[in-house]
């Protein structure tokens, strides 16, 4: 079904109404207090924390952010300044500025390799990855996770997948490991389903290759089944015999049925 030119413009206006709200919004962050008087001016590092993590918890997080920087800048040496640049990359990861989020964690990560706070450093940006779609125009036209970034679901999967194997004690690896299954379905089904395009077109070699990424990177999901039956049909199709013979071993021991299936070729 073809979409209107009137509504393909009522949608693009809308977007771009969207757009330019988020905008305002963003710059009001900081010009909005640019004419007052630093609120954090003969305050200690001590008591300019304290008030940037009350602001979090109260969900303020302009003016959380607004803290921990002016902590960052007023005491860079002191103790709060390493903390105060984790946290305030949780806040602009609250306030939808993932970009800015991940800028910060990352810095945290290169500046602070053996700090004790690596393991939520490494799961704080496995979220911001994790919840890259959920942006305001995404809220409003909403998609299926197949629809997202596929690249930044892979940098969550390897982000929560190092939580879990560095430390693996930590209280975030429990829920890495549930993010980690989640992402690990949902990435093989996405190159399944980009094997079947490919195989459905004739391109053998991209179905073949699709389908072999899918085996190697995402074990233990429910497609792998498909992913194999793929790559007995590309390398049949490719004159790979061998290949073949190989990828029908392996779907025979470890799902019988769907290989008896192909094997009568149904």
């Amino acid at each position: 079904m073809s979409i209107s030119r009137t509504s393909q413009a009522r949608a693009t206006r809308l977007i771009l109404s969207l757009a330019l709200a988020a905008s305002l919004s963003a710059c009001s962050l900081f010009s909005g207090d640019a004419a007052k008087k630093d609120e954090t001016e003969g305050l200690s590092a001590d008591t300019i924390y304290r008030q940037a993590q009350a602001a979090v918890k109260s969900t303020d997080y302009p003016r959380a952010i607004r803290l921990y920087e002016s902590l960052e800048a007023r005491y860079p040496l002191g103790v709060h300044a390493q903390q105060a640049q984790l946290e305030s990359a949780y806040a602009y990861y609250k306030y939808d500025e993932p970009d800015t989020a991940l800028d910060r964690v990352d810095r945290f990560i290169r500046m602070n390799p053996g700090s004790k706070e690596m393991a939520y450093a490494l799961y704080l940006r496995g979220l911001v990855n994790f919840n890259r779609g959920s942006s305001l125009v995404d809220r409003v036209f909403p998609r299926s996770i197949a629809d997202l970034d596929i690249v930044r679901q892979k940098e969550a999967f390897h982000d929560f997948s190092r939580v879990i194997n560095r430390y693996p004690e930590s209280s975030y690896a429990k829920d890495a490991q549930l993010r980690v299954q989640y992402l690990r379905n949902t990435l093989a089904e996405s190159e399944v389903n980009v094997a079947k395009y490919y195989m459905e077109r004739g391109a053998w070699l991209a179905a073949f290759n699709r389908a072999e990424y899918a085996i190697k990177h995402y074990q233990g999901s429910p497609v792998i089944i498909d992913a194999l039956e793929i790559k007995v049909r590309a390398a049949q199709q490719l004159g790979k015999a061998d290949l073949a013979a190989d990828s029908l071993r392996v779907l025979e021991v470890n799902f019988p049925e769907r290989a008896a299936r192909l094997k009568a070729g149904r």
